[in-house]
């Protein structure tokens, strides 16, 4: 039998209060791992420990170095499912008492400059490790490698992943529900893409983001997906080492009509971080009519002439009579089901964006029994060495389970859980880590496929997809 806290087992500190800590605690403390919980109250910290055996709770400041020290100090693993902008804290103090660390997230400059001490240290820190970035690059890394090995080309490498509801809980407007930060969410949004696209570089403004959101066909007709580019996708022609592939795009999956009601709500002003005077606290807040009336100048806080006012903002697909789309009467549908134009009254949080926010957060949360779904998709586009030309997928698709995770949770969280056992029995190496190489991904694209179910679906495809 094991023995948890005073035995002999490898010991753990699990830092994070989020949806994926549970998974992950669940899969450690299943292998034998002592793991503490470490969250800024104490209270958070155990509800998750709560009924799990060689899980204890305690408070912990992450800024408060002294504190964290000790914490780490009694650990051979730390793991950082906090806010990323944490993670060099957690890893320098890692550094001090040579603990290996475990993060699902992107190696930042901030953890970058650390690398020569991590040397140094003599430890793991293993990065990128969840579901995007995580599986995802477990996949890619394998197709790519497989392909290069028989001597072919990459020419296109396009990735696109969705968090979402399932399709029965997604009844609303934007087709979204939050389980995390709408904040967090609407601020993405704002982020400038950049992609390779036929050999050349294409940059898009946050402001524009929306617009060149296009329908998705991912082979599967059940899903009416559009997509986006997310982010910075350049630099993954070097850490996938295809400098051959014209075409790199890593992107954001949305069900339909998502793209058209986020630009207008963009254009109108809602995702301003100004502050208002009527937007701060007050014993009697604006109900939404007034307020939407203030944000958009408008003549006043009659619909008609909210709409006048919103019109004379955003410029609807369908504003040429020529195109009957219906786009104007959906997206003030949109907004009136947010109740932009009510006698509600607001939860005054300052600015435009976390007003807003405040509202979303109440009207499009996940309501007990209801699933998530996610859906990840590679499409490769593979030049052999005797010049025949191939498409290939790789998908997953997995839905929530109410009873146990979201599908979200168990993807991120076991394949965190997983990550931190092999860093454990030092399977991974030392240094600064992430899933780029063979040598990395293939015991951890295993070991999930082959103990979890976790895995994504590989195809060749017949005919073409947009």
């Amino acid at each position: 039998m094991q023995k948890f806290f005073g035995g002999n087992s490898k010991k753990a500190l699990l830092l994070g209060a989020g949806f994926v800590v549970k998974p992950t605690l669940t899969h450690l403390t299943e292998n034998g791992i002592e793991v503490t919980v470490a969250c800024r109250t104490l209270e958070s910290a155990q509800k998750l420990c709560a009924g799990v055996k060689g899980a204890r709770a305690i408070s912990l400041d992450v800024e408060d170095e002294k504190a964290l020290d000790a914490e780490v100090g009694k650990a051979d693993v730390a793991i950082s499912l906090i806010p990323y902008t944490y993670h060099p804290l957690v890893i320098k103090s890692a550094i001090r008492k040579k603990v290996d660390v475990v993060t699902t997230s992107y190696i930042s400059p901030a953890i970058t400059e650390l690398e020569k001490d991590i040397n140094d240290a003599g430890i793991a820190v293993m990065n990128e490790i969840g579901l995007d970035p995580g599986i995802d690059h477990l996949y890619a890394v394998k197709t790519i490698d497989e392909v290069h090995i028989a001597g072919g080309k990459i020419t296109g490498f396009i990735s696109y992943c969705g968090g979402l509801p399932a399709p029965e809980a997604s009844a609303n407007p934007l087709g979204y529900k939050f389980s995390w930060s709408a904040r967090g969410m609407l601020l993405a949004l704002g982020n400038t893409a950049k992609f390779y696209q036929d050999g050349k570089t294409v940059e898009v403004s946050g402001p524009e983001l929306m617009s060149v959101a296009k329908p998705y066909d991912s082979g599967y007709p059940a899903y009416n997906f559009v997509a986006y580019p997310n982010r910075d996708s350049t630099p993954f022609r070097e850490k996938y080492q295809i400098p051959e592939a014209n075409t790199v795009v890593r992107g954001t999956l949305r069900y339909a009509g998502f793209p058209e009601l986020i630009r207008c709500i963009v254009d109108i002003g809602f995702l301003s971080q100004d502050p208002q005077d009527f937007l701060k606290a007050s014993p009697k807040p604006l109900p939404w009519k007034e307020a939407t009336a203030k944000i958009l100048n408008a003549t006043s806080s009659s619909e008609q002439d909210l709409v006048w006012a919103i019109s004379s903002k955003h410029s609807f697909a369908d504003t040429d009579k020529k195109d009957r789309t219906g786009e104007k009467d959906r997206i003030i549908a949109g907004l009136r089901w947010i109740g932009l134009f009510s006698e509600e009254p607001i939860s005054p949080r300052s600015t435009p964006l976390d007003t807003l926010c405040a509202t979303l957060e109440k009207k499009m949360a996940y309501e007990e029994g209801e699933r998530d779904l996610v859906f990840l998709q590679h499409r490769f586009e593979i030049e052999h060495k005797d010049g025949k030309r191939e498409t290939r997928t790789s998908t997953l698709v997995e839905q929530g389970d109410p009873k146990a995770y979201s599908a979200m949770a168990r993807l991120v969280g076991i394949t965190a859980g997983v990550a931190v056992m092999q860093v454990l029995e030092g399977k991974l190496g030392k240094g600064l880590l992430a899933p780029y190489t063979p040598e990395i991904c293939d015991p951890l694209r295993q070991e999930l496929e082959e103990k979890h179910g976790i895995y994504m679906k590989e195809e060749t495809v017949k005919g073409v997809r947009q």
